[in-house]
């Protein structure tokens, strides 16, 4: 089972997980809720990248460890 998470890219061209209130990484169900995450969190720089704009925010996918419990 995968799971997604978003990431937002600094200005200095490192990229970074985007954390909950918690410090943990927000994660989610499925591609299409992660994109919508980072469109209400980051609209901004999300409409940035339809427009051309560099691309500054991502979601990827996480491959859960069939050992991992």
């Amino acid at each position: 089972m995968a799971i997604y998470r978003i990431q937002t890219q600094e200005e200095n061209g490192l990229w970074h997980d985007v954390r909950g209130a918690n410090g943990k990484a927000l994660v989610f169900a499925s591609m299409a809720e992660a994109h919508a995450a980072l469109d209400r969190m980051f609209p901004v720089l999300v409409k940035m990248q339809h427009y051309g704009g560099t691309k500054r925010t991502r979601a990827y996918e996480v491959l859960k460890d069939e050992d991992d419990k």
